[in-house]
């Protein structure tokens, strides 16, 4: 498909209603939205496949599924700091923030330095997204040990008073998908959890009894990484 074809294609799809309905239900707030669902698009960009050159010129459009397209299009192992700057910038809702963030940053060699960097941004949805792509990471990298993933635990405790709904939640799952890599880390998720939970904040109490009631369960799921190459 040529981008003219993708665009045409889009507004084919066009559907008002939806765009009500997402920000009633999911709380999508989005500038220039068609109303397509994420599935429908998930359909386009497997159809189109990886194409660099066609995910620039869709997140160029100004077309909010358009760039939803280039988060899906664009190869990971290609992505570079400055593009990284400047999508990260327009993020104006979860979801194309983690859009981004969950199957393109999280996968590119700049994950670690951008989790580092962002998880301490004042912005909403660039403090958002330094937390997805570390949620992200956690699943991303099946060979890491486990000292990688316990640098993030400071950081964790540093934003927890943070009670913006799209930041708590963001370190809320960060937490939640540590503590579940392994039993070990299990563990520690839980340790932290618990002094999270002795912070003055509502935000860092609902951070911390969430977290805590999934990774103490008798059958929460374990990704049982590190895993061999």
């Amino acid at each position: 498909m040529t981008y003219n074809e993708i665009i045409e294609c889009l507004y084919d799809l066009k559907d008002a209603e939806k765009v009500i309905f997402k920000e009633k239900k999911f709380g999508i707030v989005s500038n220039n939205s068609l109303g397509i669902y994420h599935k429908e698009l998930k359909m386009i960009a497997k159809e189109i496949g990886q194409n660099n050159e066609l995910a620039l010129q869709l997140f160029d459009s100004g077309i909010y599924e358009g760039r939803l397209l280039c988060s899906k299009m664009f190869k990971p192992k290609d992505v570079t700091e400055p593009l990284m700057e400047k999508w990260v910038k327009t993020f104006e809702n979860w979801e194309i923030c983690d859009s981004f963030c969950m199957g393109l940053f999280s996968k590119s060699k700049f994950a670690l330095p951008k989790i580092l960097d962002w998880t301490a941004r004042k912005p909403e949805f660039e403090k958002r997204a330094g937390f997805a792509i570390m949620a992200s990471y956690c699943m991303a990298d099946k060979t890491s040990g486990n000292e990688l993933f316990e640098q993030f635990f400071p950081i964790i405790k540093r934003e927890a008073n943070d009670e913006r709904l799209y930041v708590k939640k963001a370190v809320n799952w960060s937490l939640r998908n540590i503590g579940k890599r392994n039993i070990e880390l299990n563990g520690k998720a839980i340790d932290v959890a618990k002094e999270i939970l002795q912070f003055d904040s509502k935000s860092a109490k609902w951070i911390a009894k969430d977290a805590l009631k999934e990774l103490q369960k008798e059958d929460v799921r374990m990704s049982n990484y590190p895993r061999e190459k």
